[in-house]
């Protein structure tokens, strides 16, 4: 049986500077990976390579045994660390707008019924991410947390099979940040998602993932260092099998065995 998304032996090159190399990946459906490493080290550009935003310049990555074409699609939703919404919008004509982009690709507009619909979609969304009470605001009336609850929902709105998130907590403060790690998982669990997480937190990356993968160039020549792109040096599973309640707490035992990955995951990184 075929992996849900797979990466053969694939390369990202630009001109003489290699970025990535050799990464093989099989990552099954409903799967939380969180992807670290130091900086430049492609973490970055894997993630493209799956969202379709760009194509690898030698392997294959298929999406349940069918070659992923190097586009975006609904298939595939994405959150940055930058608020990606649109400032004119509201919190609701920010949401609507990726319906109305999908179902009238012509003119980008939804009217009567289907635009009835596409609102009652969207006003489902946005109560599920905690932002049914402010439908009317423009995000310059909004926190930061709140504009990426709002990004969450506009990557969400068109059910993408994998939702791909770069360093999409790294502006927020701690308290806010914890309250999207909750909101993450949560989603991740009732959306049934398989999600893919790159973050330079080790702790959110074992807070959050169920596989923790680390890229780094795993070899090195001075005399040519760009010849050397990164790959996987590390691929770690956890035993957390599917998302927890938002507010439970791992076992002892969980808590136990991520604190000792963390451990050695950070010497790794350390000692590279």
């Amino acid at each position: 049986m075929s992996a849900f998304l797979s990466l053969r032996d694939v390369w990202v090159e630009y001109g003489d500077k290699v970025v990535l190399e050799r990464i093989n990946l099989d990552i099954a459906e409903g799967a939380f990976v969180s992807v670290i490493g130091p900086s430049g080290a492609g973490k970055s550009s894997l993630l493209r390579l799956v969202l379709g935003q760009d194509a690898p310049t030698r392997g294959s990555i298929t999406l349940d045994g069918v070659p992923l074409k190097p586009e975006c699609d609904s298939n595939r939703g994405v959150v940055f660390q930058r608020y990606s919404v649109f400032p004119h919008l509201t919190v609701l004509d920010n949401t609507v707008f990726g319906l109305e982009c999908e179902r009238s690709r012509f003119i980008g507009r939804l009217f009567g019924a289907s635009r009835r619909a596409a609102i009652a979609e969207a006003e489902e969304m946005l109560q599920a991410v905690g932002l049914g009470d402010s439908l009317h605001l423009y995000p310059a009336q909004m926190s930061g947390g709140m504009q990426q609850r709002l990004a969450i929902a506009q990557a969400l709105i068109k059910r993408p099979r994998i939702l791909l998130l770069d360093e999409p907590f790294g502006a927020l403060d701690p308290g806010i940040r914890n309250d999207m790690h909750k909101l993450i998982t949560r989603l991740w669990s009732d959306y049934s998602l398989t999600v893919m997480m790159v973050t330079h937190d080790i702790g959110e990356a074992f807070a959050l993932g169920n596989r923790v993968l680390t890229l780094d160039k795993w070899r090195h020549d001075p005399h040519a260092p760009q010849r050397y792109g990164a790959t996987v040096v590390y691929d770690l599973p956890l035993t957390r099998k599917g998302a927890p309640a938002a507010d439970t707490a791992p076992a002892p035992h969980e808590e136990a065995d991520r604190e000792e990955s963390l451990s050695i995951t950070i010497d790794i990184i350390d000692n590279n």
